[in-house]
């Protein structure tokens, strides 16, 4: 037998630990780990409001405490992870070492060491799903976060290029209608001298090429325009999926905090 089987094994004989009277307090770190998984849940349902566009929290970003930390935020996120992972592999070892056929087949001979056992694996597993679902939460507001910059900033360009769109469509008709002019005026000098008519063929011909340069920037306009929309499109889709992951793991978190209640 094991040597922390044996140590269980002589704590459960000489306490006679009774399930009535098995602790199941956490300890400070996976405390700390508890309410960082709340905070994450919160900010995640803030962050998820829908009629709080991507143009405000773009602002809200901007703000001047977060140019201050945004030379440190790589560090912490990375950081973060690290932390995160180390605990869910200290958690998935806890609870390999307590569902083993040892401690099982051990616990069986002994009640008291049977409750204790169990008492174990029910806090590595405990600790399991806190430090997963922290970790998961934790990639999900870093990716929502990145979404809703790429969203504004979509938004943002695509305002502009229309903006850009609508004065070159402006200045085409204004061609437009200058070539227009200028055609009627020929047409009317038609039977003035051929110096004359020679003249106004030529500006006739350059404000003619001028309406095609206007034309082919307007097109280009466009096809940017459609571009910049297909990607809003595209971020706007994986914001929605995103979205509905986050709902579903609330929905598998709510019996796990039930069952630490």
């Amino acid at each position: 037998m094991p040597e922390n089987l044996q140590t269980l094994q002589l704590q459960a004989n000489e306490t006679c630990i009774s399930p009535q009277e098995i602790p199941v307090t956490m300890t400070l770190q996976w405390t700390a780990v508890a309410f960082f998984l709340y905070v994450e849940i919160a900010v995640n349902l803030i962050l998820c409001i829908p009629f709080i566009s991507a143009r405000r929290w773009r602002s809200v970003f901007s703000w001047r405490i977060w140019n201050w930390l945004s030379p440190y935020w790589n560090k912490c996120f990375f950081t973060m992870i690290m932390v995160l992972i180390v605990l869910f592999l200290d958690a998935l070892r806890e609870v390999q070492k307590y569902s083993g056929p040892e401690p099982m087949h051990d616990a069986t001979v002994n009640p008291n060491l049977y409750d204790n056992v169990h008492m174990k694996l029910f806090r590595a597993q405990r600790n399991l799903y806190i430090s997963g679902f922290s970790l998961f939460l934790w990639l999900v507001m870093h990716r929502i976060v990145t979404l809703l910059n790429q969203v504004a900033v979509t938004g943002e360009n695509s305002a502009g290029l229309q903006a850009q769109m609508d004065s070159a469509v402006k200045a085409a008709k204004l061609h437009q209608d200058d070539n227009l002019m200028l055609t009627k005026a020929l047409l009317d000098e038609e039977k003035s001298t051929s110096v004359t008519k020679q003249q106004l063929k030529l500006e006739a011909e350059k404000l003619a090429d001028q309406v095609k340069v206007a034309e082919e920037a307007v097109r280009k306009s466009h096809a940017e325009v459609e571009a910049m929309r297909r990607q809003a499109k595209g971020l706007a889709q994986e914001y929605d999926r995103l979205l509905t992951e986050h709902h579903q793991l609330q929905n598998l978190q709510t019996p796990a905090d039930k069952k630490d209640q």
